[in-house]
């Protein structure tokens, strides 16, 4: 199992040896730092813990601080090992872009950009009413609501509400390309995330 912290940038074009245009999403990706290696015992799990960038150390209280061993993490993050996982590694080792290759699938998650308080045809897709025909006001109303025999909104009814801001996975993004001096990678596809979102990275 491979797994790393990064952060989105943008997307853009990569050209393959054969002239194939591929949409990649770039993602700088760690180094992390291994802080903590859970296997089962008290915790009742395996898992591995790990640190990814820089924290000022008025921003750190004592006991994240001892957490750390001693570093000042932005982020610690814990992924867990299921059954036939093996993280070949020991607490202190450094993970980089250098352990993905071209051709790894990966499972990505990272929090969507938010969108705030949207309406039904942005939120849901839907049409709206007609153009024409006396309607003056009502082009992305939500239309009727009861189902005209009840009295009350039915439960799962789609409606306007918050957008965005959501935990989101893709799965089976494919790597593109690996610049491992600079750890970049060039991921084929979208990623979740606005632009600096920190992007979780796995591949079994």
């Amino acid at each position: 199992m491979k797994f790393i912290l990064g952060t989105k940038q943008n997307m853009t074009e990569y050209f393959t040896e054969n002239g194939v245009v591929v949409p990649v999403t770039i993602v700088t990706a760690g180094p992390v730092k291994v802080t903590t290696i859970k296997a089962g015992g008290k915790d009742g799990y395996n898992s591995v813990q790990v640190g990814f960038g820089t924290q000022k150390e008025s921003r750190v209280n004592k006991a994240q601080r001892g957490q750390m061993k001693g570093d000042l993490f932005k982020v610690l993050k814990e992924f867990r090992l299921k059954a036939g996982d093996k993280f070949e590694g020991k607490e202190g080792d450094m993970i980089d872009a250098s352990t993905f290759e071209v051709g790894d699938s990966l499972q990505i998650t990272a929090v969507s950009k938010g969108k705030g308080f949207q309406g039904v045809v942005k939120r849901h897709g839907f049409k709206g009413g007609p153009r024409s025909h006396g309607q003056k006001h009502s082009e992305r109303e939500p239309g009727s609501i009861g189902g005209g025999l009840r009295t009350h909104v039915p439960k799962g009814m789609r409606m306007a509400g918050r957008m965005g801001s959501d935990r989101i996975t893709y799965k089976n993004l494919k790597v593109v390309f690996v610049d491992k001096e600079n750890n970049v990678m060039l991921i084929k596809g979208a990623v979740p995330g606005k632009r600096g979102s920190l992007v979780e990275i796995i591949s079994r």
